[in-house]
């Protein structure tokens, strides 16, 4: 497996390395990092506290140049072995979105685009949706994710791999909702916990490539009393109308404007048990989230997966993972951080 191409590396820092495709054949992730847990087991994720900058330094280490500079970053190949047998199944459970204080939804400033292109409209996803920036291995570095209702009103939703990689946790972690080509027009959100799935940790099995992050009041406010948090919806099924979004940086795209696709969803045929999802989302989409039950007008849904990798065979096709009991019991804990 292989990430997509990422943008030109920013000066100083090393080039991300090119892996031989499997013979199974290869998959593109399309984030920039990757993901972790601790033990293995039913329940439990792992949570680890973000180092590098202070929380209070990183608004001013993240300037718009280095954000704009940040790259996809490649991931390991793909091998059945890695992959867990099965994704445990249980009760359906849906959270409700709430929205931001004060409350209010932006009004629909446009007309609908086509799928795989950029979204003019507006909505509560335009607040709750951001980029992820960080440091991995001396290289600035982008994903995506998107502020969540929770418990603790701080939690953001990303992929697995957008918080650790090959043991590194990622530094410098910062959210940024609502980014729009290069500017935080309701900040950057320091973390000050990130964690992931256990399988994810382990044996990096892409079945399980969701990861959360627990971010530090900003000015004396919590996260989602600022931009809202969307639902989320476990064990909901396959073969759902989806909306998928997130901050593509690779070609065509450029990492400046919230992109989206939509479709009905398939169940991946090949290595793993993801959802399939028509769109030509590239590198720095991962940890975009995915929503069943969204509108169009109001902008709410329920996550029920987020941008995680394509095949190299077939790369207009987007894959997430499965919102199971793992992911189910991650956000569990995330929340109550």
């Amino acid at each position: 497996m292989s990430r997509a191409p990422g943008n030109a590396p920013v000066p100083g820092t090393p080039r991300s390395r090119r892996i031989a495709r499997p013979a199974t054949g290869a998959l593109i992730a399309l984030g920039t990092l990757f993901a972790s847990g601790l033990q293995t087991g039913a329940a439990g994720a792992s949570a680890q506290p973000s180092p590098g900058a202070s929380r209070s330094g990183l608004a001013s280490y993240w300037t718009p140049q280095r954000m704009r500079a940040a790259t996809p970053l490649d991931l390991p190949p793909l091998t059945p072995g890695a992959l867990t047998k099965a994704v445990r199944h249980g009760a359906e459970r849906l959270v409700k979105p709430t929205r931001p204080a004060p409350p209010g939804l932006e009004a629909l400033k446009g007309v609908l685009p086509g799928t795989g292109g950029p979204w003019t409209g507006g909505g509560a996803h335009v607040k709750t949706t951001g980029r992820v920036f960080f440091t991995y291995q001396g290289r600035q570095a982008s994903c995506s994710g998107d502020a969540v209702t929770s418990a603790n009103k701080s939690t953001v939703i990303t992929a697995g791999h957008c918080v650790k990689l090959d043991g590194a946790w990622h530094t410098n972690w910062v959210f940024v909702p609502g980014y729009h080509d290069g500017q935080a027009p309701y900040g950057k959100w320091a973390a000050a916990n990130t964690l992931s799935t256990p399988q994810w940790t382990k044996s990096e099995d892409i079945n399980y490539d969701v990861g959360a992050a627990v971010v530090a009041p900003l000015d004396g406010k919590k996260l989602t009393d600022v931009v809202g948090g969307q639902g989320l919806a476990f064990n909901s099924g396959y073969h759902k109308t989806m909306y998928a979004f997130g901050f593509p940086a690779a070609a065509p795209y450029d990492g400046s404007k919230l992109i989206y696709c939509s479709g009905i969803t398939l169940q991946d045929p090949l290595l793993s048990k993801d959802h399939g999802l028509p769109c030509n989302m590239t590198g720095g989409s991962s940890g975009g989230p995915w929503f069943t039950s969204f509108n169009e007008s109001t902008g709410t849904g329920l996550q029920s997966s987020v941008n995680s990798f394509t095949y190299q065979f077939l790369p207009d096709t987007m894959f997430g993972p499965y919102f199971g009991d793992d992911a189910k019991d991650l956000y569990t804990k995330a929340q109550s951080a």
